[in-house]
């Protein structure tokens, strides 16, 4: 009965914070569209580079020569760690419909998250339109059938992109790692709205480690990797700096039954903010009823008045 009685507490809160998130859904639905779109749009371009790949011999390179090569059979070494990234940040985003802490709102966020991305992805297609260089992955090399693409017969072979077998290998598309994008955008996020200091630590030393695999992987030059760091940065910081702040939830009514340990701190801290307000309205003399705050106010208009018509008096007096 207490399962079955606390079950229906917590079904009823997710169905209040769904209501919420679907409200915010119907306002922001056109830029989370948006964002969506630009992503396909993203995955054609870096299609449509394929068929101006053209392989030749691996080009020198710092990374190559300190990093020792894994080989085809590790390559799945970078793509595990990228998807372990990837699956927790997007549980991580829909976390407030079912942990007690809720400091912001799942759309508003990948509103967030979908304009760092397509800023970054906007930049990457001019790049490596820009200039096609030889992919050192191994299907890209000279000898591999998938190193160049064949005149699509026609438009719609193009816009299938060939899923997803055309993404996984895919050539030319090298300025700057598209893992390396995705990557530093969920971090950066996490590191401003996340709460736990070590998950932090952990996801940039993730992003080192899984930086470094990709280099040894031959999946990318080291330069892909290296201008793909100050580049995201650089895009989430000015990006954000234009975006309006999203509105904290750390007032919001927790989604699960708290314990009884959670209740007292949730208390202690609502009792320390009270006395932190009613201190500072004391500071600030805003304190007590309004009445005798008007009071007051008349009293000292009152006392005002009598001190400038005793200086005119005076001064009058002086004149005389």
């Amino acid at each position: 009965m207490y399962i079955a009685r606390e079950a229906s507490k917590v079904w009823r809160k997710v169905t209040a914070e769904i209501s919420v998130e679907l409200q915010l859904l119907r306002e922001k639905w056109g830029l989370l569209l948006a964002g969506l779109i630009c992503q396909y749009i993203h995955g054609l371009a870096a299609r449509g580079v394929h068929y101006l790949h053209r392989p030749g011999p691996l080009l020198q390179d710092l990374g190559f020569m300190a990093l020792p090569e894994l080989g085809q059979d590790k390559g799945y070494l970078s793509e595990s760690i990228f998807s372990s990234i990837f699956i927790s940040f997007v549980l991580w985003t829909f976390h407030p419909f079912i942990y007690h802490s809720k400091r912001f709102y799942t759309v508003l966020i990948w509103r967030r998250v979908l304009a760092f991305l397509v800023a970054s992805q906007f930049l990457r297609i001019i790049t490596f339109y820009s200039t096609q260089l030889p992919g050192p992955n191994y299907h890209c090399r000279e000898g591999s059938k998938l190193a160049t693409l064949p005149p699509p017969n026609s438009v719609l072979e193009v816009l299938l992109i060939n899923f997803p077998r055309g993404v996984l290998f895919g050539c030319g598309d090298l300025i700057f790692s598209s893992h390396m994008i995705f990557t530093l955008v969920f971090i950066r996020t996490y590191h401003k709205y996340g709460s736990k200091r070590f998950i932090k630590f952990l996801a940039w030393f993730m992003a080192i480690i899984q930086s470094l695999l990709i280099i040894a992987s031959r999946k990318h030059y080291s330069v892909d990797v290296v201008v793909a760091w100050y580049t995201v940065n650089l895009v989430v910081f000015f990006v954000d700096n234009k975006l309006p702040e999203m509105p904290e939830r750390t007032n919001g009514v927790p989604l699960l039954p708290l314990s009884t340990k959670e209740k007292e701190i949730r208390l202690k801290e609502e009792k320390d903010s009270k006395l932190k307000d009613e201190f500072h309205k004391l500071l600030n003399g805003n304190h007590g009823d309004p009445t005798d705050r008007r009071q007051r106010a008349q009293m000292n208009g009152r006392h005002d008045e009598d001190i400038n018509h005793a200086l005119s008096e005076a001064t009058a007096n002086g004149g005389t």
